[in-house]
């Protein structure tokens, strides 16, 4: 479960330096260098080539040649760069291809010489575990079954309560599928059943929960489908999608040309003949599991092992508090009065949810994101960080609550044409909320120039008369002042109160 945030500290904890991950795939080889090693995994640097290693391997039995000769070279690219970045530690982690392959530890061998690192091959049973951990990471109390769908191999593993459980590698990587089935979509289907059948715990987890897809493959496979249906907000973290509309796409990939997806933003070319596979593989183990959705994980297996690293009382803290906390001790002006503004905001929810009170604390941690921008580009821009900033453990709902509030808390208009197309992502009584939230805080900021010792000398009531009051001290050494009554009135107006005043 999503820890209870009323609990929660909004000093960061420290942490070791940065720490770059590379893995070696059966389709890919990626560098990721990490700012820290802590949750929110943020990314300093990210370069990924498409070498094919595993490609023939079902046939050949060994990694393909021209695959391995491209990781060489990129390899010792990558750990080169990796050292000239200063981190504080370079892992690298292989999976499917130099596990199943005859030349798998001769290869492995070769890249230990040339990076100067140890390489570790991961079993399946590991490699499962750590994607699960990714998406334990991104996905607070994550409930149903994780897939990790790769070039070699597919993991399964079960997710309770946000920790891993029983799991199972199997063979249907896209790039094995392709080769056992040359491209037959019936043939594809008939083998991921099968293999689907044998896996004994599967139906003790039918209809559980979610299933949080993760894996390069699949994460094309949700900009696909952003794009056919016009979605507003292009991140793939949390996208979800229903079995129906699952089986839709897979119709459509299977029957439209490859070039009719070549224009789509972040579909990178070299995919674009595995989404077929992809999306048969998919189709099916959500028919299988009768997930309710299927959630897109931009967390995978080198974010679980980030997040493996952790001392266990850090994995339990909330990744999206975190997160603002780093934010709002980085940018804020003064001693940042997020965690005050919690408070202050009280009396304008009242009983209101664990869920809704955790995003009200994130909205008061982000709430002077963007005070260093000019002003008239302000609320703009406070909405656009928040909604394509990576932040994990957030709803699309969620990100947009945020940014609305944002845009309102630095003078954003209501009927904004910016705010437009994120509307239908967030119900109407969620979207005032955030308004009137974002319009309490700019009032905050007025009222004490983003300081905590003004903050601490005033309040604001709401009364069953729906009345809305700002207390101040009674020696009047806190004016209102007329921008102070400017946006009280707009605070007033947002809640639809009867009435404002200074006081009782």
């Amino acid at each position: 479960m999503t820890p209870d945030p009323a609990e929660f500290s909004s000093t960061p904890p420290a942490r070791p330096g940065a720490v770059a991950v590379i893995d070696i795939g059966s389709n890919s080889i990626r560098l990721v260098v990490y700012k820290s090693q802590g949750l929110g995994a943020e990314e300093l640097f990210n370069e990924k080539v498409l070498c094919g290693l595993g490609r023939g391997l079902a046939k050949t039995g060994k990694l393909h040649p021209a695959g391995a000769a491209l990781a060489r070279v990129n390899l010792v690219r990558f750990t080169r760069l990796a050292k000239a970045m200063g981190v504080a530690r370079i892992d690298l982690l292989a999976t499917a291809a130099l596990r199943d392959a005859k030349d798998g530890p001769a290869f492995k061998a070769e890249l230990e010489a040339l990076s100067g690192h140890p390489v570790q091959v991961l079993s399946g049973e590991e490699e499962g575990r750590l994607s699960a951990l990714g998406v334990a990471a991104g996905f607070p109390g994550a409930q149903g079954v994780m897939g990790d769908l790769g070039g070699g191999s597919l993991e399964l593993v079960e997710m309770t309560g946000g920790r891993p459980g029983r799991g199972v590698t199997l063979p249907l990587g896209c790039l094995k599928l392709m080769d056992s089935c040359a491209g037959n979509e019936t043939a594809t289907a008939s083998q991921v059943d099968r293999c689907l059948e044998a896996v004994d715990w599967l139906d003790q987890v039918r209809g559980t929960g979610d299933f949080f897809a993760v894996g390069g493959s699949w994460r094309n496979l949700a900009r696909v489908n952003m794009a056919q249906c016009g979605y507003p907000l292009q991140v793939v973290q949390d996208y979800a999608m229903d079995p129906q509309e699952v089986d839709e796409l897979a119709t459509i990939i299977g029957h439209q040309s490859k070039s009719s997806f070549a224009r789509i933003d972040g579909v990178t070319k070299a995919r674009l003949e595995i989404l077929p596979t992809a999306a048969i593989v998919l189709s099916r183990v959500m028919n299988a599991l009768a997930s309710e959705a299927v959630r897109f994980s931009a967390f995978g297996l080198r974010e679980g092992h980030i997040f493996d690293l952790l001392p266990p009382e850090e994995q339990a803290l909330d990744p999206l508090l975190t997160t603002c906390a780093e934010f709002a001790w980085r940018d804020s002006r003064f001693d940042h009065i997020g965690d005050p503004l919690v408070a202050w905001t009280d009396p304008l929810f009242p009983k209101q949810k664990p869920g809704a009170r955790r995003l009200r604390r994130a909205s008061c941690l982000l709430s002077d994101l963007a005070w260093r921008e000019y002003p008239a580009y302000r609320a703009n821009d406070a909405l656009f960080r928040i909604l394509y900033f990576p932040f994990v453990g957030l709803s699309h709902a969620g990100r947009v609550f945020l940014g609305l509030a944002a845009h309102a808390r630095h003078g954003g208009r209501p009927d904004s044409e910016v705010l437009s197309p994120y509307r239908s992502l967030l119900p109407a009584q969620d979207a005032r909320d955030a308004r009137v939230l974002g319009l309490a805080q700019r009032l905050a900021y007025q009222l004490s120039g983003a300081t905590r010792e003004v903050l601490a000398q005033c309040s604001l009531g709401y009364d069953k008369k729906r009345k809305l009051h700002l207390f101040l001290p009674a020696d009047g050494t806190i004016p209102a002042g007329d921008t102070v009554m400017r946006r009280l009135a707009a605070l007033a107006e947002a809640l639809e109160a009867k009435d404002f005043v200074i006081g009782g």
